[in-house]
C-alpha cells in the first residue's frame, strides 16, 4: 500500500498544479462567469466546474477503481457518501467567493482516503504559489519544509481563524456572532479567517494561528487540512468536543488540547445537515 499512496500522492500534487495555472489563468483573463447554487452568496463558477473535470478524469485515467467525491459533482446530485474504498474528496477551488472578486487567497483542496481514513492531503494556495502536502505518519510540509503548530499555551495570546459561511438564517447568523463575541471577551489577540477553509487550516499547521472553528463547512473544504494540522503536531475535534467526523460540517484544530477545549467551551454550537444525508 505505501507504494500506491505515495503514487498517489505524487499524482495529487501534480494535479494540483495543474489545476492551480487553470485558476490563475481564469484571473489574469477575467474568466470568472459567477453563477449561484444554495443561495446568492453561495457561489460556483465555471472555473470551479472545468477544474474539478480536470481532476476528475485524470484520476479515474490514472486509478480506474478509485472513488472521488467532488464539490461540484454532490452540488449536482452524486453520492457524498465515503466507503472503504480508495476515494478522492477534492474541492476544486476553495475560496470560490475570493476568486470571484480576485481576494489573493484561493486553494486547491485535495484529500485522499483509504479505507475512510486520509492518508493524503494537498493544498495548494495557488495565487501565492504555496505548496501544502502531508502523507499521514510522514509529516506535514510547505514547499518542501516541514511544518509545525505554534507552541502558544495560552488563548488570550492567541489568533483564531474562523469564517461567517453562506447561511443567511437569522438565528445561524446569531449563533455565529454570539460565539464570536465570547472569543473575543476573553481576549484573543484577533480572528482571522482567509476566506477558505483549507487555508485556515494549513495558517494552524504552519503556527501562524493556533486554532480554525467552523460550522458550516463540507468534507471537501476540510479533509486535506486536517490530515496537514495532525502531521504538524495539531489537534482536531468537533464543536462540542468529541472526536472530528468530517461529514458533521463541524470542526476545531488547534494547536494543541488545551486552546481546542477552550474553544469548545465558548462556542454556540448548531448542527447542520451533513454532508452524507440521504437527499
Amino acid at each position: 500500500m505505501a507504494d500506491e499512496v505515495q503514487d498517489v500522492m505524487d499524482h495529487a500534487v501534480a494535479l494540483a498544479r495543474r489545476a492551480g495555472e487553470m485558476v490563475r489563468s481564469a484571473v489574469r483573463d477575467g474568466g470568472r462567469c459567477v453563477m449561484t447554487k444554495s443561495s446568492t452568496v453561495d457561489l460556483v463558477t465555471q472555473t470551479d466546474q472545468k477544474v474539478e473535470q480536470l481532476i476528475i478524469q485524470s484520476v479515474r485515467e490514472r486509478f480506474p477503481k478509485h472513488r472521488v467525491i467532488g464539490e461540484e459533482s454532490v452540488a449536482a446530485g452524486e453520492s457524498c457518501d465515503l466507503t472503504d474504498a480508495p476515494t478522492w474528496i477534492i474541492d476544486p477551488i476553495d475560496g470560490t467567493t475570493n476568486f470571484v472578486h480576485a481576494f489573493p487567497f484561493v486553494a486547491i483542496s485535495i484529500g485522499v482516503c483509504f479505507n475512510k481514513r486520509v492518508e493524503v492531503g494537498v493544498v495548494y494556495s495557488c495565487l501565492d504559489d504555496h505548496m501544502y502536502t502531508a502523507r499521514r505518519g510522514k509529516g506535514a510540509f510547505c514547499d518542501g519544509r516541514p511544518l509545525q503548530v505554534s507552541h502558544q499555551q495560552d488563548i488570550q495570546q492567541s489568533i483564531i481563524c474562523t469564517e461567517f459561511g453562506s447561511n443567511r438564517d437569522p438565528e445561524v447568523v446569531d449563533k455565529i456572532f454570539t460565539s464570536l463575541r465570547k472569543i473575543l471577551l476573553l481576549p484573543v489577540h484577533g480572528v482571522r479567517g482567509a476566506g477558505t477553509a483549507a487555508l485556515n487550516l494549513c495558517l494552524v499547521a504552519s503556527g501562524s494561528a493556533e486554532a480554525y472553528y467552523e460550522i458550516g463547512i463540507h468534507v471537501w473544504d476540510v479533509a486535506a487540512g486536517s490530515l496537514i494540522v495532525s502531521e504538524a503536531g495539531g489537534v482536531l475535534m468537533d464543536v462540542e468536543g468529541g472526536p472530528l467526523d468530517m461529514m458533521s460540517r463541524r470542526i476545531i484544530a488547534a494547536n494543541n488540547r488545551s486552546i481546542a477545549d477552550t474553544l469548545v467551551k465558548e462556542l454556540e454550537t448548531f448542527s447542520p445537515t451533513r454532508d452524507d444525508a440521504a437527499p
